[in-house]
C-alpha cells in the first residue's frame, strides 16, 4: 500500500538523492492526518456553534470539574492552544454567556473564569458527537494499533517539550 507521502519521497529521492529524506514518512503523514482529522472533527464543532479551540476551552473547564473555574494562565496550560489565543477566545466565550470573568477570590490581582451552565449544557452535548466522529476516525485501526500508536505518538512527543 503506497499513499501521497510515498509519492512525495520518491520525488525527492529522484530530483535530490544525495538527501536522507527519510523523516517525511513520518513527519509529512502525521500533518497530512492531523489536517485531515481537523477538518472533520471542526464539522461536528461547527453543527454546535463551536470551533475546536472555543470546544477545548470549554472542555477544559469542564473536565476540571465543579465548580469549573480556572485561571486564564491554568486555562492555557491545561487546554491545547496557545496562551495568546486564550484572552480572544474567552472574549467570545463570554460574549455569548458561556463562561463568565470575575476576579479570583484567591488572588485579587487575578481572574478565575467559569463555565456557566449554558456553557456547561453546550459542552455535554457536544461531546460525545466529538467522541462519535474520534472514533469514526479511528476505525481503520484495532485496539492494539491505537494502543501502539498512542505509546510512540506519547514518546515522540515527549522529546519535543520546550
Amino acid at each position: 500500500m503506497t499513499d501521497h507521502v510515498d509519492g512525495i519521497v520518491q520525488q525527492w529521492h529522484r530530483e535530490r538523492p544525495e538527501l536522507e529524506v527519510s523523516p517525511m514518512h513520518v513527519l509529512g503523514r502525521l500533518s497530512r492526518v492531523a489536517q485531515q482529522a481537523e477538518r472533520r472533527l471542526e464539522g461536528n464543532f461547527s453543527r454546535h456553534g463551536l470551533d475546536a479551540g472555543s470546544f477545548d476551552v470549554l472542555a477544559t473547564l469542564r473536565r476540571n470539574g465543579p465548580p469549573y473555574t480556572l485561571s486564564p494562565k491554568d486555562l492555557a496550560a491545561s487546554a491545547m492552544i496557545t496562551s495568546s489565543a486564550v484572552a480572544q477566545r474567552l472574549n467570545r466565550l463570554e460574549d455569548r454567556g458561556l463562561i463568565t470573568r470575575a476576579k479570583s477570590s484567591v488572588d485579587r490581582r487575578g481572574t478565575e473564569v467559569t463555565l456557566t451552565q449554558q456553557g456547561k449544557d453546550l459542552v455535554d452535548a457536544t461531546l460525545p458527537t466529538h467522541l462519535a466522529a474520534e472514533e469514526e476516525l479511528l476505525a481503520g485501526l484495532s485496539a492494539s494499533e491505537r494502543h501502539a500508536l498512542a505509546d510512540l505518538l506519547r514518546k515522540f512527543g515527549a522529546g519535543l517539550v520546550d
